[in-house]
């Protein structure tokens, strides 16, 4: 908030489009910063920050609106710029009324939560629902794989080939996946069609453990791929790979993914495999362009 604050000390009207760079070039934003999007992909972070920041000075009558998609400072805003040196934050915009009733009339929820008692964390609404869905995400993602370990072992491999089939390899389990899993089977325990004619197959291997899978075991399976003639596998485990595993698939020629088990409880979730919905909730914006038209 001081920064856009600052960007408008000179009195004049500014449109808030034009403001978006200066401010990101102020702040020492580098490119990656600019190019990073909410957990939602709706915005970019850094001006849905000057969007809520803009609101803010706005409710507390320190920016105002001249026209469509055009602010400008005001008395009081001009005031506080010149007589503060500490950041402007949301506890010290709650010494006006103004501001106190907009925020009051959001703490039926998260609205709450955009600043603490001490205004030491700013969060604008987005900010919360993103933390609170990101949250819940990795507490479901956290009881899938607790589940997972306590089904029998011929429950994994049967889910890995579902988990393929939702993600779109194949197309249904009678004609695209079947899993293996048995004794001689060459290390392999699922196999599924890369496309619905079965062009190209990938072979699974489930690792249902709780330590690290290193390197050897990678390479046992990149030996049982060869035994099939195969040129494509996927490992997946309820733990995690080794660094090392991990430099060794980028090395060989062979396509071998691994799939650790923070990725595949988020997969699960994304591709809606043994997860159910039970609430949702459509979150819309102003679409500023449609007033600076």
């Amino acid at each position: 908030m001081s920064p856009l604050l600052a960007h408008l000390s000179d009195g004049k009207d500014h449109r808030v489009a034009d403001l978006y760079e200066p401010l990101a070039d102020s702040l020492h934003l580098s490119q990656e910063d600019r190019n990073e999007m909410l957990p939602s992909g709706a915005q970019l972070v850094y001006i849905n920050r000057i969007g809520w920041a803009r609101t803010y000075l706005k409710k507390a009558g320190l920016i105002e609106q001249a026209s469509r998609g055009v602010v400008r400072i005001t008395a009081r805003g001009k005031e506080i710029l010149n007589s503060r040196r500490e950041p402007i934050d949301t506890a010290f915009l709650g010494q006006y009324p103004e501001f106190v009733a907009f925020r009051d009339s959001g703490r039926n929820g998260s609205h709450e939560a955009t600043g603490n008692a001490q205004g030491n964390v700013e969060e604008s609404p987005e900010d919360t629902l993103n933390r609170i869905h990101t949250q819940l995400r990795n507490e479901l993602a956290n009881e899938l794989l607790e589940r997972i370990k306590a089904a029998p072992p011929g429950f994994f491999e049967r889910l890995i080939v579902d988990l393929m089939i939702k993600m779109g390899y194949g197309g249904s389990r009678e004609d695209a996946g079947r899993t293996v899993g048995r004794s001689g089977d060459g290390g392999i325990d699922g196999v599924i069609n890369e496309d619905r004619l079965g062009l190209d197959v990938i072979y699974l291997q489930a690792k249902r453990w709780e330590n690290t899978v290193g390197r050897p075991v990678v390479q046992g399976f990149v030996g049982s791929l060869a035994g099939k003639r195969a040129k494509k596998g996927v490992m997946i485990t309820t733990s995690n790979f080794s660094k090392d595993a991990h430099e060794y698939v980028q090395q060989i020629g062979d396509k071998v993914v691994l799939i650790d088990g923070e990725t595949l409880g988020s997969l699960m979730i994304q591709y809606g495999l043994a997860v159910t919905p039970v609430a949702s909730y459509d979150i819309k914006r102003v679409d500023s362009d449609y007033f600076d038209e």
